[in-house]
């Protein structure tokens, strides 16, 4: 049982009473506006404070004060406004405004899992450090960059960090259908164009993002061009400047790239003319940590070696993980991960991929949801090997989990990059 506090709007308030009584929690103030969520708190002894997302409710001296007193807040969001106040105070726990009582009661029990390095960087007042700039690669052929990239950052999300998923794909974004996102005004291109007058600041990109939204695993999301024929809205130049602003506003970037690995300028007489993989290119050399995923099927695995010489005149494969996708024994016979191991060490000299198994399922069920695995598939076997790889390749292990275990703290949110 939690001892709740509510500063609710009147509707969601009476939708979500019933069932907070049956499940068996106490309802200690239902209050109005920020004024009386204060008062509230110095006179009870709460456990959770459940307010909408709003201006008028949830501020920085709310947040301040359900701190000093212990309690935890979850914000309950209507508009993208709410969401982009709830993220700018350093709020995870948000949730939508329509959702039944079962998804916010299973985040009041789940808590959050902080890494060791956020607790210590929340306390500190030290400037923030840069985010991580994570590229996800693959050949051509659909060899799942997107999903991937999709998951990677779901991943890194749930483990308490703020995170950035964007589409950089100079050749048509997949990110915001796969999410389910309307992409009408592309976030990245939008990006692109205001970091090249140097106009591109947190504010807006903030108001050009738009927001995943997940009980755990929340992040922002800068869409793709949907239509091919906009790529030379994204200039070399343009896109290591986006990266920049965007890796000093979160923790984590994670850059859904392009296949194409061609140098335009061997093929053009123009050498001021713009160049179609500069993005991708431009991305690669930007990252601190470039994933290079392809199929696990003959075609697929031909195709990803012939490229992986080319990824290793890019960019240095000592900070390169090696992921194929959709390993299965139906595609390469028996004993389907030896098989595709040994491919890959005696074709490409690569040693210790990380194997995605096929999981058609799992798959099928976050497409036709716009959700990622986590959230539609979350014991997929897909979504198992893909939080390996995030767990062992990309997030640093906390100094604390090696001898206690990963600190677990109900009530704590993360601080915000600032």
């Amino acid at each position: 049982m939690a001892r709740l506090l509510l500063a609710l709007d009147r509707s969601t308030e009476d939708r979500l009473l019933p069932d907070i009584v049956q499940y068996g929690h106490a309802v200690l103030a239902r209050v109005s506006g920020a004024g009386e969520l204060l008062a509230a708190l110095d006179r009870t002894e709460a456990d959770v404070a459940l307010v909408s997302a709003g201006r008028a409710t949830l501020s920085a001296a709310v947040v301040r004060a359900c701190d000093e007193h212990g309690v935890r807040v979850i914000a309950l969001a209507v508009t993208d406004q709410d969401r982009r106040n709830a993220a700018g105070l350093g709020l995870l726990d948000v949730i939508d405004a329509t959702a039944d009582w079962a998804g916010i009661e299973a985040v009041i029990e789940a808590g959050v899992v902080i890494p060791l390095r956020v607790t210590e960087r929340a306390s500190s007042l030290a400037a923030p450090a840069r985010g991580t700039v994570i590229a996800v690669w693959g050949p051509s052929g659909a060899p799942g960059r997107t999903t991937l990239a999709i998951n990677v950052a779901a991943e890194i999300a749930a483990a308490g960090h703020t995170v950035a998923l964007v589409d950089v794909d100079s050749y048509g974004g997949g990110v915001a259908p796969a999410l389910g996102m309307l992409d009408e005004s592309p976030g990245f291109a939008a990006a692109c164009r205001l970091a090249g007058t140097g106009s591109l600041t947190r504010p807006e990109l903030e108001r050009i993002a738009q927001r995943y939204t997940s009980p755990r695993g929340a992040f922002w999301v800068l869409t793709g061009i949907g239509r091919p024929s906009r790529w030379p809205e994204l200039s070399g130049e343009r896109v290591s400047k986006t990266i920049e602003v965007v890796r000093n506003w979160v923790d984590y970037v994670v850059l859904d790239t392009g296949f194409s690995l061609e140098s335009d300028e061997e093929i053009s007489s123009d050498l001021f003319a713009p160049r179609r993989n500069a993005a991708t290119l431009t991305t690669l050399r930007s990252a601190d940590h470039v994933v290079a995923c392809g199929l696990a099927d003959p075609v697929g695995l031909a195709r990803f070696l012939r490229s992986w010489a080319e990824l290793a005149e890019a960019v240095s494969t000592d900070r390169v993980s090696v992921v194929m996708n959709r390993v299965r024994p139906s595609a390469v016979g028996i004993d389907a991960n030896r098989q595709v191991i040994a491919a890959l060490r005696r074709f490409g000299g690569i040693h210790a991929p990380f194997l995605v198994p096929h999981d058609q399922a799992g798959a099928d069920a976050a497409v036709l949801t716009g959700r990622t695995l986590r959230d539609a598939a979350p014991k997929s076997p897909a979504r198992t090997g893909i939080l390996r790889l995030v767990q062992r390749e990309i997030l640093p292990e906390p100094v604390a989990a090696r001898s206690r275990g990963v600190r677990r703290m109900p009530w704590r949110r993360r601080a915000t990059a600032l």
